[in-house]
């Protein structure tokens, strides 16, 4: 018999439509009930892609007692922590403070009537097991506290609530100028959790810290960029860092090699063995991070898997309206990981007796696997030097090529993981960055035309009637929910970068739209920063303000970088106030755990260092070569106002006074504060001063 959540466009809360507990999704009727009844609620929160929510729901909450336990004394809601960032937010950290620092998804919160949080933890095997209590004994000790010692779970409660709204005050803000030496010690934090070996950051289970390299990528442009550095920037060490870090990545596991893209972090320290989910986010992030690297090393390798996984990107999880799949499962058919390992025998099933066996020896495929007796494709070196080690060229490249999309026309016939087919603001503004970013680098208007059409949809079909802003998520053209800031942040930096690339003006206006609108909805006047969710949405427990990254950057970063690029373009200088502002905020934070806040780091870069303004005036058929060639050369800190004949409302007048094509060829004026040199005239000019100034 279906529950409550059968009504619901999130995936993860219709998997468990068929559950014999009573689930409520997040609702009014659900919190009345509790209050009415005087029954505790049990706040479940997870993600379609989460392996151990499968688990929990499977041992659990299929569970014909444990479930009538829940419907006889709980209030019980489920809620998809993509769908409700805020609620996600707010019990996580309520339950990290009641459990030392531990959390994780499955999120299992307990609630006291009016949604005040007295205990909570994550996964629990349904009856005691492998040292862990189980959840039928978890749900009676709750139960009991609830009864029998209300006082108390009433004052815990109240603490912890206490203690969410706390961590919106500042420790102290940081009034004097931020400079460089602060991203310098962040950058030698960095270095000193960082594995040489494999690359990455700290030990098993490894995630990829997408903005982590962003600022040691920054960091080798300033070294690089000194007169006092006495090596070449090809020995700095923030480079050598990134280089290891990203190829180590390129050829281990988490990267699928057949069909493209990088699941969620890799289980082992070799980064060999994934936990196989994909997200949209990390590819987003993490195709940008190869974009910046291909720029300054030329690596192949790194150019390829922007390729490959902007093309999974394109074909798996494109919507026919062009927003982006938000995940694909780590499961399938019940089995972490099946969809994507193989043995031997399947490979040369496919491929033929000598071809498998050369390809099982080029991707370390093996009787024995090296994954639960099955194979995850692999390389130990890039494909480019096994073909030199093996005095091969470029046929034989082209054979590994054939192989890999013959294998893959055969592993798309087996049973696909369960995806995830809503659309996020957020997640979709990531990957329409890096797509409108890498259409120039990778010289490709596919990417940008798809970025285009992503942000597009978002404009069209999730935007509140009435001016009432943005909705946060949309499945099967319903869109709902309030935008949060994380929405709005990503996707100002996204339509700045669209601007850039495509000089469209229409894309900066909605920028500096979306812009006003965070400043005026999210912005704390009294302490500084900008609060999650805006002052016109649901009333919660608290509105938390993060500053410091998860898997994602945080929203108050993602500001103080848009803020930042729109000061260089409109000279507003509000926005850089706003911008220091909160980086101020943020200030405490970076100097107790200086590797927590990459993307507020990079921020504050982009607000201390020298910056640059390139200005293009040249006729349309000429634009995107133009735009081609700036891309080419590793410049964080600059802007770039692509179409002088087309400038849009706001832009500052000193940028663009007096600038236009002579003697009608491509003219392209280099600047730095609104002061330029002489313009560069004509193809052989401009090809020229931008290969020079290469960071390669």
């Amino acid at each position: 018999m279906s529950n409550r959540l059968k009504n619901e466009s999130s995936p993860y809360l219709l998997q468990h439509a068929e559950n014999p507990v009573d689930w409520y999704p997040w609702c009014d009727e659900a919190l009345n009930r509790a209050k009415e009844e005087n029954k505790p609620i049990f706040l479940s929160v997870g993600y379609s892609a989460c392996h151990w929510c499968h688990v929990m729901e499977h041992e659990s909450f299929e569970n014909a007692a444990i479930a009538q336990f829940l419907n006889d004394n709980f209030i019980s809601i489920k809620v998809d922590r993509e769908e409700r960032p805020d609620l996600d937010q707010i019990y996580m950290h309520a339950v990290m403070a009641l459990q030392q620092g531990q959390g994780g998804w499955p999120l299992s919160a307990f609630l006291t009537p009016d949604q005040h949080v007295f205990f909570g933890g994550t996964y629990w095997p349904p009856h005691d097991s492998r040292g862990m209590p189980g959840f039928d004994r978890v749900l009676r000790s709750v139960l009991d506290a609830f009864q029998n010692r209300r006082e108390q779970v009433d004052e815990q409660s109240a603490k912890v609530t206490e203690y969410l709204n706390q961590k919106n005050v500042p420790e102290s803000k940081q009034e004097a100028e931020f400079d460089q030496s602060l991203i310098k010690a962040v950058g030698e934090s960095l270095e000193n959790l960082f594995d040489f070996t494999h690359g990455g950051f700290g030990r098993a289970p490894k995630f990829p810290h997408s903005m982590d390299l962003q600022v040691l990528m920054r960091l080798f442009h300033q070294e690089s960029n000194s007169e006092q550095t006495p090596n070449s920037p090809h020995d700095s060490r923030w480079m050598k860092m990134v280089h290891l870090n990203l190829e180590k990545m390129a050829l281990g596991g988490i990267y699928d090699h057949l069909g493209g893209g990088f699941a969620r972090y890799s289980v082992d320290e070799k980064w060999l063995v994934p936990h196989f989910e994909k997200m949209l986010y990390d590819n987003g992030l993490l195709t940008d991070s190869y974009l910046d690297a291909f720029i300054i090393t030329k690596s192949e390798l790194f150019r390829q898997r922007v390729i490959e996984t902007f093309d999974y990107q394109l074909e798996y999880m494109t919507d026919e309206s062009g927003g982006f799949h938000s995940t694909e499962d780590a499961d399938s058919e019940g089995v972490e990981g099946k969809f994507y390992v193989w043995t031997p025998e399947e490979i040369c099933q496919t491929l033929g007796t000598e071809r498998g066996a050369l390809f099982c020896e080029v991707y370390d495929i093996t009787d024995g696997g090296n994954f639960e007796g099955r194979n995850i494709p692999n390389l130990s070196l890039p494909l480019e030097s096994l073909a030199k080690e093996r005095d091969e060229g470029e046929a034989w490249l082209q054979q590994m090529a054939q192989a890999r999309k013959e294998l893959l026309a055969e592993r798309d016939q087996r049973v696909r993981p369960g995806k995830d087919d809503k659309i996020l603001v957020s997640w979709n503004a990531l990957m329409i960055h890096s797509m409108a970013k890498g259409s120039l680098i990778l010289r490709d208007n596919r990417y940008l035309h798809a970025a285009i059409r992503a942000a597009d949809f978002i404009h069209s079909q999730m935007v509140q009637p009435d001016d009432r802003g943005l909705f946060h998520t949309c499945r099967h053209g319903e869109a709902k929910i309030d935008a949060y800031l994380d929405d709005y942040s990503y996707l100002i930096n996204a339509l700045i970068t669209l601007y850039e690339s495509s000089g469209e003006s229409r894309f900066f206006a909605k920028a500096l739209e979306w812009t006003e609108r965070v400043i005026s909805e999210f912005h704390d006047e009294e302490h500084g920063g900008f609060f999650f969710s805006s002052r016109s949405s649901e009333n919660l427990i608290a509105n938390t303000k993060e500053y410091q990254d998860s898997s994602v950057p945080s929203g108050n970063s993602m500001m103080v970088m848009a803020l930042a690029r729109l000061h260089a373009f409109t000279g507003n200088d509000h926005y850089r106030e706003l911008a220091h502002d909160t980086a101020g905020c943020a200030y405490e934070l970076i100097l107790r755990s200086p590797s927590a806040a990459g993307q507020m780091v990079c921020g504050i870069d982009r607000l201390v260092a020298p910056h640059g303004e390139i200005v293009v005036a040249c006729g349309d058929a000429d634009r995107a070569k133009v735009l081609q060639i700036i891309a080419s050369s590793y410049y964080p800190n600059q802007i770039v106002v692509p179409d002088i004949s087309n400038c849009p409302a706001g832009l500052s007048t000193a940028l663009v006074a007096g600038k236009q094509s002579i003697d009608e060829q491509p003219t392209v004026y280099v600047c730095q504060n609104y002061s330029c040199q002489s313009p560069l005239v004509g193809w052989s000019d401009i090809q020229s001063y931008f290969e020079s100034n290469s960071d390669a």
